[in-house]
């Protein structure tokens, strides 16, 4: 096991599993665990003997998306700042939405924000029964854009709309409805289940396992350098909203565990 404070890494023969390893925070990220999940993701698409890529977290949640006080100094950081920020979320969704290998999300917990972004960037998505969902972004003035190609993908254009204007949270079961996971099971069925996945994975060949995700990609008419061109509009755009009037209230307001000023 790799231990890098804020994830960690173990390799089960031609599997590697990366865990998000901040449970006192509910799995937040920051810019520096963006830039060091970014950094791993890049070495293990390199990495020839692996087959499978399995994405969990520590603790009760698998990822509450944006850490309070990183929030809290973008919060007052320029838009040019906001911009390069969010340039490297949307780096580190690219590069696993993008990864050559299968990848799985293991969702033993709560997901909300970007932490349902890193499960619709995921080849295959479990989740216990019991994990609640969120896309909260708009309680907050903001909305959630760079994860917004990768979520509409996988619940379709009709569900985001709903989802992304109400803010409202959703159970494993609505998850799976959705498209945003493939099973819903009970939390003590979850590792059984993911195994199944990677049995079926490493049985299949590495070569051919590889050309049917760009398979997909492809018929769907999208690669990386498309996505990234995609990235700067997506930026640019929550940049704008987290240095706006309202983006800036709705950040203060959280911080401050009060309502904000266009409540009542």
């Amino acid at each position: 096991m790799t231990d890098a404070q804020a994830y960690q890494l173990e390799r089960h023969d031609q599997v590697a599993w990366l865990w998000l390893n901040r449970p006192d925070v509910h799995n937040a990220f920051d810019d520096a665990l963006i830039a060091e999940l970014t950094r791993e993701l890049t070495t293990l698409a390199a990495d020839t003997d692996l087959r499978a890529l399995v994405i969990a977290g520590r603790g009760a949640s698998f990822s509450a998306g944006a850490d309070l006080n990183w929030m809290g100094r973008m919060a007052s950081a320029t838009h040019e700042q906001n911009r390069e920020d969010s340039l490297g979320l949307a780096n580190l969704m690219r590069t696993l939405a993008f990864f050559p290998k299968p990848t799985v999300a293991r969702i033993q917990g709560a997901a909300f924000g970007g932490g349902v972004g890193l499960i619709a960037c995921c080849d295959i998505a479990l989740a216990a029964d019991h994990a609640k969902f969120g896309l909260t972004e708009v309680k907050l003035g903001l909305v959630p854009a760079v994860i917004s190609p990768y979520v509409v993908e996988a619940i379709g254009p009709r569900q985001a709309r709903r989802y992304f204007l109400t803010g409202e949270s959703f159970d494993a079961v609505t998850a799976q409805q959705l498209g945003l996971v493939h099973m819903a099971v009970p939390a003590d069925e979850l590792d059984a289940a993911l195994n199944k996945q990677l049995d079926l994975l490493l049985r299949a060949g590495p070569a051919a396992v590889r050309v049917a995700k760009q398979l997909v990609f492809g018929i769907r008419g999208t690669d990386d350098q498309r996505q990234g061109k995609m990235d700067a509009h997506t930026s640019d755009l929550i940049a704008s909203l987290r240095v706006s009037p309202e983006g800036q209230e709705g950040i203060t307001a959280f911080l401050e565990k009060r309502a904000p000023l266009w409540i009542g």
